[in-house]
């Protein structure tokens, strides 16, 4: 896992890389959230969708509700970066709109665009 430190419009972003499937579960997105405090101070971060396990996508699973309840729980703003036009379940769909009209969690096609709302959030 790389996890790279930037500031844009006065705040701090973690952008985490990796090449294989960090967040399986909820326990593993609580360990991303805490390495990523502990090593940046960040309370804002943009991963890749390849880093979600594809379970996470599959709203029947519940993962992605459980996943990113904890990402609020614990004020951590998230941008999740990748093309989401391949999934065909509607359902995913109203949820990554509902998503992106809030001010949590974001679901957007550049790694650029989540650094731009991520740091124009309060």
């Amino acid at each position: 896992m790389n996890i790279t430190k930037l500031e844009a419009g006065g705040r701090n972003i973690a952008v985490v890389s990796s090449s294989e499937t960090l967040i399986g579960d909820v326990q593993s997105a609580l360990d991303l959230m805490a390495t990523v405090h502990y090593e940046t101070g960040c309370d804002r971060i943009v991963i890749n969708k390849s880093l979600l396990s594809d379970s996470f996508f599959d709203l029947k699973t519940r993962l992605a509700g459980e996943i990113l309840q904890k990402f609020i729980n614990y004020r951590v703003k998230i941008a999740i970066v990748g093309d989401f036009s391949g999934y065909s379940s509607q359902s995913l769909q109203d949820f990554i709109y509902e998503c992106n009209r809030g001010h949590d969690i974001f679901f957007l096609p550049t790694e650029q665009q989540a650094i731009e709302k991520l740091s124009m959030l309060k």
